[in-house]
């Protein structure tokens, strides 16, 4: 069963057309008795043959009574849904092995509440719910795991409501258009950075992280960040001293996977990686050489983007 159901899906994802909003009609939203909603059926049913058996007119009364309430309450349900508009939020990047959340945003332009409305990934059964006001708008955000780096593509949402008296299961099926970018994971214990190489003039390099140490440094200086301050050669020394950045200049730091010591591909991502939050948290300047890109040394958030990026669809 579950096998024919992973095929119904991949089915109906393949005739969806993928958007990052859309807005519920009735072409798009779908109605089925819920299993109450079939016990309801069922025990209608017998009312109704009670009551032509023994001619029971309160017997007819009560069977239409309550099948009139279950009319009226599919009706109901399925304006619960037509004319939500939904639209998704921008995914932030992440790294692999970690949880993305993904923020959808509901629009009602209707001067009534609507009641229960649920989102959950197609097949993963966590569900979201919320009530969105008149005339307002409501937020929900699912989370799913990413297995894997590079360009991933946001799972199929479900929409639902069973409101309001749970007999009528109303949903519709959404294909977000938009791509995640995953970086790859960073090595949890990865070893020290490898040693800058000298600039195109021949200074020397000032930067030895195979060994912890800096060899440019100073006396702290009051206002210096606390991510400049060498805290090995406090320890050692009992001596309170700061990375001198200027004389770090004449070095450059490069990452590239012929440093990492390991063959294997997707482990050399995964330590540039871990490299490169370490560059960054310490400050210094960096570069990225890969097989078909190289991204010159430079340091600040925008460099570390390109360079997750990179390491991220290499």
């Amino acid at each position: 069963m579950k096998g024919v159901a992973a095929i119904f899906r991949r089915w109906l994802e393949s005739r969806l057309l993928p958007c990052d909003s859309m807005t519920l009609t009735q072409r798009n939203v779908y109605i089925l008795p819920t299993g109450p909603g079939f016990m309801l059926a069922a025990t209608l049913l017998l009312l109704l043959l009670t009551s032509i058996n023994y001619q029971l007119n309160l017997g007819y009364l009560l069977t239409f009574l309550l099948a009139g309430c279950a009319i009226v309450g599919m009706h109901v349900g399925h304006g619960n849904l037509r004319g939500l508009s939904l639209s998704l939020l921008p995914p932030e990047s992440q790294f692999a092995g970690s949880s993305a959340l993904i923020g959808v945003a509901l629009q009602s332009g209707r001067r009534t509440v609507r009641h229960g409305i649920g989102l959950t990934f197609m097949g993963s059964g966590q569900w979201v719910w919320a009530d969105v006001p008149a005339l307002g708008s409501a937020s929900l955000h699912l989370a799913f795991t990413l297995p894997r780096r590079g360009l991933q593509r946001v799972p199929t949402i479900t929409v639902e409501t069973r409101f309001p008296l749970g007999t009528f299961r109303v949903w519709t099926v959404w294909r977000p258009a938009v791509q995640l970018l995953v970086y790859p994971a960073p090595e949890p214990a990865a070893p020290p950075l490898p040693n800058g190489e000298p600039r195109a003039d021949g200074a020397t390099t000032a930067h030895t992280a195979s060994q912890g140490d800096y060899d440019g440094v100073r006396a702290y200086r009051r206002g210096d960040p606390l991510k400049a301050i060498v805290w090995k050669k406090m320890a050692r020394a009992d001596e309170l001293v700061s990375r001198d950045t200027q004389q770090l200049q004449h070095s450059e730091l490069w990452l590239d996977p012929r440093h990492c010591g390991i063959t294997d591909p997707e482990l050399q991502l995964s330590r540039l990686c871990a490299w490169v939050l370490q560059a960054e948290q310490q400050g210094l300047d960096y570069g990225l050489r890969l097989p078909a890109l190289e991204i010159k040394p430079a340091r600040g958030q925008a460099q570390q983007r390109r360079c997750l990026e990179a390491l991220a669809l290499c």
